[in-house]
């Protein structure tokens, strides 16, 4: 069975198509972007499609990445932000290390990584792993120091 598109899956939630930072522009404004126009990107371990990046009517910041993560690699070490992230799994199989805690994760599996916890993920499948990144600042939320 084929994959739905990133249209099909967040429909009029896409917002924009375009990666641009959040203080030189306007807010995002609603749009819809199909999987053909997300250009994928090389990136240190894979590829990235950035979806959007900006600021909103009621966030500092807004983002929305595809990562394809090859098998058995790591998207980075376990790290921690002030930002809020959602992930959730297209395709392979991840371990999620949230807080000393792991999971195993397949296509579906979500989660959630809260404002300053500990978190990293890995590709623990035989093929690519490809996942959806969604990614928030609310105002006043204060970064740990040394993150973004």
């Amino acid at each position: 069975m084929k994959s739905p598109s990133v249209a099909a899956i967040w429909g009029p939630v896409l917002l924009a198509g375009a990666s641009f930072h959040a203080a030189d522009k306007p807010p995002l404004s609603s749009a819809v972007v199909t999987w053909e126009e997300i250009q994928a990107k090389p990136s240190p371990n894979g590829r990235s499609r950035q979806v959007f990046q900006s600021r909103t009517a009621t966030l500092d910041e807004l983002e929305l990445h595809v990562t394809t993560l090859p098998a058995g690699e790591a998207s980075h070490p376990p790290h921690k932000h002030a930002d809020e992230e959602i992930i959730i799994i297209k395709e392979g199989a991840v371990e999620a290390e949230v807080n000393g805690q792991t999971r195993r994760l397949g296509p579906g599996g979500v989660i959630f990584e809260a404002s300053n916890e500990l978190h990293g993920l890995r590709n623990v499948g035989s093929g690519p792993a490809v996942y959806h990144v969604i990614r928030w600042t609310s105002p006043g939320a204060r970064p740990l120091e040394g993150t973004r």
